[in-house]
């Protein structure tokens, strides 16, 4: 166990719940700290259900490959808590190391005083104390949850707040309506700062966004009208009021991803950053975003299938992913035919027949397994009950390295070996990149 984990493992008693929305204890415990949220570089804002992650990343590589810094804070992680914090650095940025981690976690805790917080909150203050102390030219920070009482969002002047696309999740927390998800994410746009709106496939969440931005009377730049990106003949064409660029693909797969880079285009523009387009290309081009509709090509699970099978792992885990993942998976298997798999591990908050109703008629069979990472999985029958329940043939199976090699087991050697989409719980995606022995980095 790092000295990190041993730090987050002590603060885990400090409060019961693991939400508990408020900026209250938050802004206490920063003005005990000095108030760091105010000394850091320029910062884009990023909230949305689906596609933050995928953002950030983008607006990281494109200034990166501008020869920029970059802070990046994302959550959660995958298998190391490192991951939520990667320092900015030249040459291209590094998840924090952990002595550096444990340190600042033991200094924000002594600030917090014993005092009930979310764990949350004690490493949204460690991000900021982090950002705080180490230069950059721009902090990239990723909402926790929802936007308006999620502990990031102290943030009084960012230099652009970026919605991605909203759709239905934590209803429990934000609200069973889109409207209402949207109005809490518009929570994080703040009067007179640039706001970006990211690709959205519900218009009503499009609407409630537009109206707040334009209360709030901020430069706002809406996709589909100010901005718009399109694939044609294999080459990314982005555009705004300002220029048209051809561009390349971005390394990203998936559709969906063309609108996340074109967002991310616009932010970094919105908050005066200055693009050209040759480092704009190299950024698409070198982007990763670990566990997001990516291939598996090396370690424990590669090696245990049959050869020519492949791997896929995407944490998508709410309709709107579902929808996104399996247009992914049907281009795919437009150039490259094969038989489609899911193994499928879900936590109880989520929606799961709405997952995977999106894969309907593409999906040969549906094996499901428990997630170990969280008390909160569902069991594999139930699961498979909701799998079956959405017009897919499902069975449980004890983990996912069974469910690989049932799949692979007495294989029609006339088929092509077969492609294994495993998803649907960030923490499951967390055990196979554990037991696959490549952790991000």
């Amino acid at each position: 166990m790092s000295a990190a984990e041993r730090e987050i493992n002590a603060l885990m008693a400090l409060h019961p719940k693991g939400f508990d929305l408020s900026l209250e204890r938050i802004t206490r415990l920063l003005a005990r700290l000095g108030n760091p949220h105010e000394k850091l570089p320029p910062v884009l804002h990023i909230a949305g259900t689906n596609g933050k992650g995928s953002t950030s990343a983008f607006c990281r590589a494109i200034l990166e490959a501008h020869g920029l810094t970059a802070h990046v804070h994302t959550s959660p992680h995958l298998v190391n808590w490192h991951e939520r914090f990667r320092i900015g650095a030249k040459g291209g940025g590094k998840l924090v190391e952990d002595e550096v981690l444990a340190e600042a976690l033991r200094r924000v805790a002594d600030a917090n005083q014993g005092e009930t917080i979310t764990v949350f909150e004690i490493l949204t203050a460690v991000m900021f104390v982090l950002f705080s102390e180490h230069p950059a030219d721009a902090a990239l920070i990723e909402v926790g949850l929802g936007g308006r009482f999620d502990a990031t969002n102290v943030i009084a002047h960012p230099a652009v707040s970026l919605i991605m696309s909203i759709s239905l999740d934590h209803q429990a927390y934000l609200g069973d309506r889109v409207e209402l998800i949207a109005a809490e994410k518009a929570g994080i746009i703040k009067a007179g700062s640039p706001a970006v709106i990211g690709a959205q496939t519900e218009e009503a969440a499009r609407e409630v966004l537009i109206e707040i931005a334009e209360r709030l009377r901020c430069p706002m730049s809406i996709y589909g009208q100010d901005f718009m990106a399109l694939e044609e003949n294999g080459r990314l064409v982005y555009q705004d009021e300002d220029e048209l660029i051809d561009l390349p693909l971005p390394r990203l797969a998936g559709r969906h991803q063309q609108g996340n880079a074109a967002a991310a285009i616009r932010g970094l523009k919105a908050a005066g950053f200055k693009l050209q387009e040759r480092a704009t290309a190299e950024g698409l081009l070198n982007v990763s975003w670990p566990g997001r509709l990516e291939r598996l090509t090396h370690g424990r699970l590669v090696d245990g299938a049959m050869e020519g099978v492949e791997l896929w792992i995407d944490g998508g885990h709410n309709p709107g992913a579902g929808k996104v993942i399996a247009e992914a998976m049907a281009n795919l298997n437009d150039r490259d035919s094969r038989p489609l798999f899911l193994i499928t591990g879900m936590i109880n908050t989520k929606d799961p027949v709405g997952y995977f109703e999106a894969f309907a008629g593409m999906v040969r069979h549906v094996f499901t397994v428990p997630v170990s990472d969280s008390e909160a999985g569902l069991d594999p029958g139930f699961l498979s009950s909701t799998a079956i329940q959405a017009g897919l043939t499902a069975q449980a199976a004890r983990d996912v390295e069974s469910a690989i090699a049932a799949i692979c087991s007495n294989w029609n050697e006339l088929e092509r070996p077969p492609r294994i989409l495993i998803g649907g719980s960030l923490y499951l995606l967390g055990e196979v990149l554990r037991f696959n022995e490549t952790p991000p980095v």
